[in-house]
């Protein structure tokens, strides 16, 4: 009882945490293209290459960090990572060059790559898997709630202040230092086994890769986050554009897709709860799709207003319902690789607002809106293939065994097989 209460508390820990950090983080990197414009005098062309080159390399980096996080533990590579997105919050705020600013730019956007899948896996690892959709839809709503706060927080104190990026990385080095100092009552069977052999670095990247289910998961996890991950880059020039008074009516907007986020969160959760992971995503991408069409017809303020909240409630089905797909497929081993994997999803970061603003210049709102409607489509259609694909065991087994067979003596090759048959019972029993 003691040990269940202890990991409950420590689950409320990081979920306040990334509510936290979320804060600290959307007070400061929001205003990171003001912050160039405004102290360096850069042009949007250059702005735009450079906010978009952090994600990229955080996006090749994370299956990596996901995969060593399987090896030396998820504890440690988030504390190194918090470690590194507060030298790195603290060099932007006393940056005086742009490369200097670059290096430390760059720097946080690898760190905030590494820590995303990193944290859900450790969640995952502590949660009841009973209870991961409750504590993983909580945990959205802490995030968008900083997401909600941090802007306001930025815009209240001065836009890009040296003192936020400061205070942001004191936050970041705070929470570093409390989650290394406490330690997750894990539960026995999320444990490792010490019987176990260590799977190399590599070759656990190569097996998550490998996994034809997380493969069409990536796909469209990437066309996903082009849709939500960054809309308002695209989103927000349109209206300026094309709407009166467009720009006041995207503050509005926005406050919108916060407040729906946190209003219909809890409902949303009962939805995949009754329905299925598979069925919430899909139906999530059909709300996306009308949104996307309903700000292609909308005209003014209310059908705006309307199309966004079919939006978000989209985005409120799809996320949690993401991670619980990725959790579905993984194991207690190869959890942290699978999730560092499937964050290469976040290219969509870049995707998203690069193709999504040429199809706005090109061809004006149409091509831009049918764009995202095609790709919240498809997205559907890769993750119900995902879905049916069946897990790469047999090459798993064949390994074990053949190993059996040329690195064993002969009177032993009999009760290896035996524990290798009796093993992948077992598992067949548990995921059953």
């Amino acid at each position: 009882m003691t040990k269940t209460i202890q990991r409950q508390n420590y689950i409320f820990f990081l979920i306040a945490s990334s509510g936290l950090v979320t804060i600290a983080r959307a007070m400061t990197l929001s205003f990171l293209a003001i912050k160039l414009q405004q102290s360096f005098g850069l042009g949007p062309a250059m702005i735009g290459a450079l906010l978009g080159a952090g994600p990229l390399m955080g996006a090749i980096a994370a299956p990596f960090a996901g995969s060593l996080s399987d090896k030396v533990g998820r504890k440690a590579v988030l504390t190194l990572t918090l470690v590194s997105m507060a030298l790195a919050l603290i060099g932007m705020g006393i940056a005086e060059t742009v490369l200097a600013f670059c290096i430390a730019q760059m720097t946080a956007a690898v760190a905030v790559a590494i820590y995303e899948p990193v944290s859900r896996a450790l969640m995952s690892d502590i949660c009841p898997e009973s209870h991961r959709l409750k504590f993983f839809s909580w945990r959205y709503t802490a995030t968008n709630v900083g997401w909600a706060v941090g802007p306001l927080i930025g815009i209240a104190a001065g836009a890009a202040s040296t003192v936020l990026f400061m205070i942001a990385g004191l936050a970041y080095a705070m929470f570093a230092l409390a989650l290394h100092s406490l330690n997750p009552a894990v539960p026995a069977d999320t444990k490792a086994h010490p019987a176990t052999p260590a799977v190399p670095l590599l070759e656990s990247i190569k097996t998550a890769i490998r996994d034809p289910r997380l493969a069409f998961f990536v796909a469209g996890g990437t066309l996903l986050i082009s849709v939500y991950g960054q809309f308002s880059a695209t989103l927000a020039p349109y209206l300026a554009e094309n709407i009166v008074g467009g720009v006041e009516i995207f503050a509005y907007l926005m406050s919108i897709n916060g407040a729906v986020v946190l209003i219909g969160n809890p409902f949303a959760r009962r939805f995949i709860e009754r329905t299925g992971a598979i069925n919430a995503l899909v139906v999530g991408c059909i709300f996306f799709l009308g949104g996307e069409i309903g700000f292609l017809g909308s005209g003014g303020f209310w059908g705006l207003a309307i199309s966004m909240v079919i939006f978000t409630i989209g985005e409120i089905l799809v996320v949690p319902s993401e991670y619980m797909l990725v959790d579905g497929i993984s194991t207690n081993r190869n959890r942290g690789s699978y999730f560092g994997a499937h964050s290469f999803s976040t290219v969509g970061n870049f995707v998203g607002p690069t193709l999504g603003g040429a199809m706005l210049g090109a061809f004006g709102g149409v091509g831009m809106f049918l764009l995202f409607a095609g790709f919240a489509a498809a997205s559907a259609f890769l993750f119900s293939i995902g879905t049916r694909m069946p897990p790469p065991k047999a090459k798993a087994q064949r390994s074990a065994k053949a190993l059996a067979e040329t690195s064993v003596a002969p009177h032993l090759r009999g009760f290896l097989a035996y524990q290798i048959c009796r093993t992948d019972l077992s598992n067949t029993i548990l995921k059953s």
